[in-house]
């Protein structure tokens, strides 16, 4: 069983400098129940399906699966998704030999950037840039699922 252990932050400073690769990402859902979510993504020139499993206690880790498919299926998928979707920028920044995955977020959740890490365990120690800002992990409002149907603009 694949197992995601990640940490979320959300991103207080200048990150942009940093990053080494940029990539617009649009994503649906076809089901956004926390037991198991099902994500329909456009990243770049490229589809995905995922499914990922309810979280552990902290938030910080949970079942994720996640395949490759054509770019025109996930255009179908994406128009059959529940409401809401989810218009980001996903920026690289390598930063302590980890690399954070920040989103900038558009349209309903324009204005809020959230940086993540993944790691080996919900307790490795890693350097933290001077950007990254409070930790998020295990907030659900800052899932993706969850920012499709309650919108940052709304909090």
């Amino acid at each position: 069983m694949a197992q995601e252990i990640e940490r979320k932050f959300l991103v207080s400073g200048e990150f942009k400098p940093h990053a080494s690769r940029k990539t617009r990402i649009i994503q649906g859902y076809l089901s956004s129940v926390p037991e198991r979510t099902v994500r329909v993504r456009i990243k770049g020139d490229k589809g995905y399906l995922t499914i990922k499993g309810i979280g552990s206690e902290s938030g910080a880790s949970r079942y994720e699966w996640e395949r490759e498919i054509p770019v025109s299926e996930a255009r179908e998928l994406l128009a059959i998704c529940e409401p809401g979707v989810i218009d980001k920028t996903r920026y690289l920044v390598e930063f302590g030999g980890k690399t954070f995955e920040v989103d900038e977020f558009y349209g309903d959740n324009d204005g809020l950037t959230v940086a993540e890490i993944e790691l080996e365990s919900e307790d490795e120690a890693f350097e933290k840039p001077e950007w990254l800002g409070a930790e998020v992990t295990g907030d659900d409002r800052y899932y993706n699922s969850m920012l499709m149907k309650n919108p940052y603009r709304n909090w």
